[in-house]
């Protein structure tokens, strides 16, 4: 257990200065959709919009993966999914359970919840040999795994620990938030993230953003995807209405 409070990957993280008149924003948004009271239509609009838009992908929940992935047939935008849901205390045999099924309904990407209760009791060995296992499940089919480490609930120390274990287990990305939480992503987190982090494992920002402004922002401090449902009213300059 002593191995993760070393910080041996600190890094020095140089933070890029982006010109926003270059910055294509629609290739870096998850255009999603979690509400518990989402209805067949509103994906459908979800999907319209990202036609309209040319968003990286859609976030769904695994119910609609199918009926999303067949929505965007003839778009260029990935299907992604969440695993482990918001709270990320499933058992890994049900993780592992939802994950096969969004893979075979056509997921290319899997969000997946970290154990935070195994987290804040220290079972770091625990929480990464989860991770490690839905990595496999998602590499066997080239599909990309992110986990949410659920920044709301982390001092700086936990979110140095989660980043390690998340090296360890090989994930694709370390994700902020779910967005069900008492707040979503937050740009000194971020920051953190980027520097502890290796370069080879990228970083989804999510919920709370709203804006432009904020957009660029997590662009800057080092994020490559931002989960948000509000894309559109981002790349057109407005402000988003939902706290996702």
């Amino acid at each position: 257990m002593g191995e993760y409070f070393t910080f041996s990957n600190t890094q020095s993280f140089n933070y890029p200065i982006i010109d926003s008149s270059m910055v294509n924003l629609s290739k870096y948004i998850e255009h999603t959709l979690l509400k518990p009271t989402a209805t067949e239509m509103d994906f459908r609009k979800l999907c319209e919009e990202i036609y309209q838009n040319s968003f990286y992908s859609a976030c769904v929940p695994p119910f609609y993966v199918s009926f999303v992935k067949e929505l965007l047939e003839y778009s260029d935008a990935k299907v992604c999914t969440v695993i482990g849901f918001p709270l990320g205390f499933h058992s890994t045999h049900a993780k592992i359970a939802e994950a096969q099924k969004a893979l075979t309904d056509g997921a290319n990407e899997l969000d997946m919840v970290m154990n935070i209760n195994a987290f804040k009791s220290m079972a770091y060995e625990t929480v990464k040999q989860e991770i490690k296992t839905l990595v496999e499940i998602a590499h066997e089919k080239k599909a990309l795994l992110k986990v949410i480490i659920e920044t709301a609930y982390l001092d700086n120390f936990d979110i140095r620990i989660a980043c390690e274990i998340c090296e360890e287990a090989g994930a694709d990305f370390v994700k902020t938030s779910t967005g069900f939480a008492t707040k979503g992503a937050d740009i000194e987190q971020v920051k953190l993230i980027r520097e502890v982090l290796p370069s080879n494992i990228q970083i989804k920002a999510s919920g709370g953003i709203q804006t432009f402004e904020q957009a660029l922002t997590f662009i800057e401090v080092g994020a490559t995807r931002l989960g948000t449902s509000s894309g559109v009213a981002i790349v057109n300059g407005g402000i988003g209405y939902s706290g996702y």
